[in-house]
């Protein structure tokens, strides 16, 4: 059964149609057009999935929409545009530190997460904070030296 949920994703209040239960994911991607969180396992063990809720990194897969009322919801959309891209996202092709890129999104939101919990992080904290998310292609050491970039840049700006 369809409920009318509320939903604030990216700074937008959506009014939307769908099942309490409709995981977020499907949501995002089928409804809102969001498409830059993934589908990886639907069992929240890749991190390609990955949202902030409240600033929190969250997964998007098994997160049911019904319980969001209220919540802030943050996607890899949100986090920049073209022509403003987030310091994390500059970082990230500065270092080329995707191949596929299909983990991307979900890294960019555990890092950005992580980042502003503890903006001068070192190389194990980030490699600790990034566990949970999951690159098939073993581009680690860019992606860690990419976040390392974008702590730095991001200290540099409020400095």
């Amino acid at each position: 059964m369809n409920e009318c949920l509320t939903l604030n994703v990216n700074g937008q209040v959506h009014e939307l149609d769908v099942p309490s239960t409709a995981p977020l994911l499907d949501v995002l991607r089928n409804h809102l057009g969001l498409t830059g969180s993934r589908y990886g396992c639907g069992l929240e063990q890749c991190g390609a999935c990955m949202v902030l809720i409240d600033g929190v990194a969250a997964y998007s897969c098994s997160r049911e929409i019904g319980t969001l009322s209220g919540r802030t919801i943050t996607t890899v959309e949100g986090l920049g545009s073209a022509d403003a891209l987030h310091p994390l996202q500059q970082a990230f092709l500065d270092e080329q530190a995707g191949q596929c890129g299909y983990c991307l999104s979900g890294i960019l939101i555990a890092a950005k997460a992580f980042l502003d919990r503890n903006p001068d992080p070192t190389r194990a904290e980030i490699a600790a904070a990034l566990d949970a998310n999951l690159c098939r292609c073993g581009s680690h050491p860019r992606i860690l030296r990419a976040v390392l970039k974008a702590a730095a840049d991001m200290r540099e700006k409020v400095a």
